[in-house]
């Protein structure tokens, strides 16, 4: 049976930040994950992780500067100097808080530019080797372009072949159902064909990003596809709970029992 993590960059915003932790371990999690912790001391997050039992599952490198419009630094060849000093800040925070995982943001760039290319590849094998000294995983997630158009990584097929020909241990794909669903649909196959490679899954229905179970796909069926391929890893809730978060999470009373 799937682990799920709350993600706490859209679930319990009915309290600040740093309440949520708090919020999700009442309502019965027992990890989380969440987009950057980096507006947050990094001490401050490993307590409220250490006094309600939760493990962190996972959280992005810093974005560069998100508020004016920047999704990632990976694949922009002339910030680069930005981008390493992002991965040390990153793996500070890992270090302190416990994570397994890291999820690197490509950035807005066209994914037919070679000079684009060649940035995002030298980031990724920086990262990489960087994060294995401390044996983290280095996570790179497709995202669909209508969410955030110019996205550079927008391909699942892309991302698979580009894993390939790196080929570093620590390098998986994250695999967001909402995302793969708007990109490819075809979800189960991809589902098959990739799991090797899998190193965190995210969900949220199609397509309004709300609970599990309100949109197109039959979501626990693609759960259950999951648990009999074997994924025995996190499942972060990254949706918009469409009311009160917990109110919402009455979806859970329908997945398949761990007996």
């Amino acid at each position: 049976m799937s682990r799920f993590a709350a993600n706490l960059s859209m679930m319990f915003n009915e309290v600040g930040f740093m309440d949520r932790f708090s919020a999700a371990a009442k309502a019965g999690f027992d990890a989380v994950e969440y987009l950057f912790p980096y507006a947050f001391d990094a001490g401050q997050i490993a307590e409220a992780l250490q006094r309600d039992g939760l493990t962190q599952a996972l959280f992005n490198l810093p974005p560069g500067d998100w508020d004016g419009g920047e999704r990632g630094l990976a694949a922009l060849p002339d910030r680069q100097k930005d981008f390493r000093e992002s991965v040390k800040i990153a793996l500070s925070y890992a270090a302190v808080t416990g994570v397994g995982r890291v999820h690197m943001m490509s950035g807005l760039a066209d994914r037919t530019d070679r000079v684009a290319q060649k940035a995002y590849c030298d980031s990724l094998e920086f990262l990489c080797d960087a994060a294995g000294v401390s044996g983290l995983d280095v996570l790179i997630e497709p995202i669909n372009s209508r969410d955030m158009p110019g996205y550079f990584l927008n391909d699942f097929n892309y991302a698979a072949d580009l894993i390939a020909s790196i080929d570093l241990p620590n390098l998986k794909l994250q695999f967001d159902i909402y995302h793969r669903q708007i990109i490819h649909g075809d979800v189960l196959m991809g589902l098959r064909q990739m799991m090797p490679i899998i190193g965190h899954v995210q969900i949220a229905a199609v397509p309004l990003r709300n609970e599990p179970g309100t949109g197109e796909l039959d979501d626990f069926r693609i759960l259950r596809e999951m648990d009999a391929l074997g994924y025995t890893g996190y499942v972060g809730c990254e949706y918009r709970p469409a009311g009160d978060t917990v109110t919402g999470l009455d979806w859970m009373s329908r997945l398949p029992s761990k007996g």
